[in-house]
């Protein structure tokens, strides 16, 4: 019978500083140790750092202990060492650990309430929390729990009431490579992509919004058949100008964060479709513009440059929304489930179903019930959070692109060289005001704050994000600035 490996966990606490990992270890090496695991993290210059080291004689203890709190001492840290033991590992089987998940929860603000709601049902369910990591601070708050010992089924059906009484999103997905395999995200455009129902800004144009929209709002909630009532509403729009249809495509209004989504998916090697019971003359501009790779949606009739009022089939509805799913996919070379579909309406329940991973976008309640996860707030760029890919990382790439090629970072320059103060004052200014934008992509929903103006039409370049707030100089910069290698003067006058 093997005997027990002694195991040595060693904790050092207090405020950060560099070359603190480098030195302990540096102390350790004289010892016969092999690391088992390492955690480190660090908030707001505090650190905790944990090391938990193995060995298969027994350890010289009391020299180990003297050495770290010497160093902890001199570090200005505080240092706790305790000792156990753990069986040698014995194969796969012994690495197993049943049930282990990934728990999203996104707040805006994300409330202490709302924390431990989650984890003490988490904790009910005779799980365990065995890390907590942080997604996004701004502006919405999103941390990730790694799980172990649920069952997912029951773990997201409690989770799901915590949610409702708790003003939380939490989202309950398999670890491991599941969550990374996606490849495809499909989602629907009215009051997802965009938002706006571009059904109702036809029937404003027309003059019968207020019947059109009490129609649309019932089709969405499932109480009426989506195909017959997309023929009703378009029916009210015969002998309405085609050059309207322009008029509507260039007044709308993506949702916030879509343009940042489509662009960081895009990065990963993603592909990305649209479907909408829209209509293809105002969604196909659209979609050419954020680089969309397929599209589904209806087509009205026009004669003699005026709407018939008649769609032509087959009409895109829940069924016809999940028929172009399995052929993006199949477009695609990817399995469905490798697929995220996204939306709001009963219509979108087919391909929430179908997909790898369904989200609820500020949706219907019958959709929430149904989708994998509810997502409610007005971001878009959230469902980043929920295939496990951080802000700063999102923040970091849209930097880089802004920055160009030929921009390095001054460690890259030329040696001995030193990037000029008024180079630095000058270049942190630019740095700022962009970085203030807050890589959103458009103005909140209708009602909120600063939304009123934005459209989708020439208010911003491709790749830049603005939004309200746009000059409060300084605010959260989560990465240093890269200085250019090229002469200064010309960098400032090219930026």
């Amino acid at each position: 019978m093997k005997r027990p490996r002694t195991t040595i966990l060693i904790t050092l606490t207090g405020r950060d500083r560099p070359g603190v990992t480098s030195r302990l270890f540096s102390a350790l090496a004289r010892f016969p140790l092999s690391v088992a695991d390492i955690e480190q993290v660090t908030i707001k210059g505090r650190l905790v750092l944990g090391v938990l080291l193995a060995c298969d004689a027994p350890p010289d203890l009391t020299t180990i202990y003297r050495v770290v709190t010497e160093l902890a001492s001199d570090l200005g840290l505080e240092a706790e060492i305790t000792t156990g033991s753990a069986e040698a590992p014995s194969g796969a089987s012994s690495r197993r650990v049943s049930g282990r998940l990934h728990v999203t929860v996104l707040g805006s603000p994300l409330l202490p309430d709302g924390v431990a709601a989650v984890a003490g049902r988490i904790a009910a369910s005779g799980a365990n929390i065995d890390r907590i990591t942080r997604l996004a601070s701004d502006p919405v708050t999103c941390v990730e729990l790694d799980v172990s010992g649920a069952d997912p089924g029951s773990l997201r059906q409690a989770l799901a009431q915590v949610a409702g009484d708790s003003g939380v999103d939490v989202a309950v997905q398999r670890a491991g490579l599941h969550r990374r395999a996606m490849r495809l995200i499909v989602m629907d455009v009215d009051s997802t992509l965009i938002q706006d129902e571009v059904i109702d800004l036809l029937a404003e144009r027309a003059g019968c919004a207020e019947e059109v929209a009490k129609v649309t709002e019932s089709a969405m909630r499932g109480e009426l058949d989506f195909a017959a009532s997309l023929r009703e509403r378009a029916a009210l729009l015969a002998g309405l100008d085609a050059a309207v249809l322009d008029e509507v495509r260039a007044s709308l209004r993506l949702t916030p964060g879509a343009r940042t989504l489509v662009r960081t998916l895009q990065r990963l090697g993603y592909k990305c479709g649209i479907v909408s019971g829209g209509f293809t003359a105002v969604i196909k501009p659209l979609a050419d513009e954020l680089g969309i790779d397929y599209v589904a949606a209806n087509t009205l009739e026009v004669a003699d440059g005026l709407l018939t009022g008649r769609v032509l089939d087959p009409v895109v509805d829940r069924e016809g929304k999940t028929v172009a799913l399995r052929e993006f996919a199949q477009a695609a070379g990817v399995p469905l489930s490798q697929t995220v579909a996204v939306g709001d309406g009963a219509n979108d329940l087919g391909m929430i179903g179908a997909a790898g991973l369904g989200v609820a976008f500020n949706a219907k309640p019958v959709v929430r019930d149904a989708a994998d996860t509810a997502v409610n707030v007005p971001y878009l760029d959230t469902i980043l959070y929920l295939l496990g890919i951080p802000r700063d990382a999102v923040d970091a790439a849209d930097q880089a692109d802004e920055l160009g090629p030929s921009a390095r970072p001054a460690s890259r320059g030329i040696p001995g060289k030193r990037c000029p103060p008024q180079a630095l004052s000058t270049a942190s200014a630019v740095h700022r005001k962009r970085c203030t934008r807050r890589k959103r992509d458009g103005p909140p929903r209708r009602g909120a704050p600063g939304a009123e103006g934005h459209q989708l039409a020439g208010y911003r370049p491709p790749g830049c994000d603005y939004s309200a707030g746009d000059e409060s100089a300084g605010a959260g910069l989560p990465f240093p600035l890269p200085l250019p290698t090229r002469p200064f003067a010309a960098w400032s006058a090219a930026e």
